[in-house]
């Protein structure tokens, strides 16, 4: 073969190629687009009030108010419960937790008088380490919590599985609704502490 037809099938065979390769283009569609990029989306931040809650003072001898953020929630009962559930979590130091570890909100609901009733788990009386000081901080933790956080709230009565009891720890009355007691409290820090959220249960 001379060289003149060598140069022409060498011609032949890269045009051929060529149109193969438009071929299979043509036939696979059009080129694959790049994989979309994940963003990372920022967070929500949940809406909240700040709420006075409730704990017992460093020697455990009086209530101090603690301002601490609490979940926003639609209407009374409900912020209620959210109140509630926050003040049962555990004291920010340097605070003692007068609530017994394990007490659970078991239901809350307001009367049209504007009494609310509080329903707990029956850790607040078994877990109870007694002493009629550390009941009353027990219980007005609680009442507290409420009507100073729920103004259309003036008294609150407290349930025990369901049950009207007569003592939390053998002391004091809980038979009728409770009004909101300032005497026990002891002015503290005013706000929780941002380092840590825990604290120890007073036994």
């Amino acid at each position: 073969m001379s060289r003149r037809a060598k140069v022409y099938l060498v011609a032949i065979v890269i045009a051929l190629a060529g149109v193969t390769w438009m071929l299979v283009r043509l036939l696979s569609g059009s080129e694959p687009t790049p994989a979309p990029t994940t963003e990372t989306a920022a967070p929500v931040e949940s809406a909240h009030i700040t709420a006075t809650l409730y704990y017992g003072s460093s020697d455990g001898r009086a209530l101090v108010p603690v301002r601490r953020d609490v979940p926003l929630a639609t209407g009374v009962v409900e912020q209620g419960r959210q109140i509630l559930t926050v003040q049962f979590q555990d004291a920010p130091r340097p605070y003692v937790q007068v609530i017994p570890k394990g007490t659970t909100l078991r239901a809350f609901y307001v009367t049209d008088r504007g009494d609310a009733f509080v329903d707990l788990s029956g850790d607040v009386v078994s877990a109870h380490p007694g002493g009629s000081l550390t009941e009353l901080l027990t219980i007005y933790a609680i009442v507290n919590a409420v009507t100073a956080n729920l103004p259309a709230i003036q008294r609150v009565q407290l349930l025990v599985e369901g049950k009207e009891v007569d003592t939390i720890a053998g002391h004091v009355d809980v038979r009728r609704p409770l009004e909101r007691d300032s005497t026990l409290m002891r002015e503290g820090r005013g706000s929780e502490p941002p380092a840590t959220q825990d604290s120890n249960p007073k036994k």
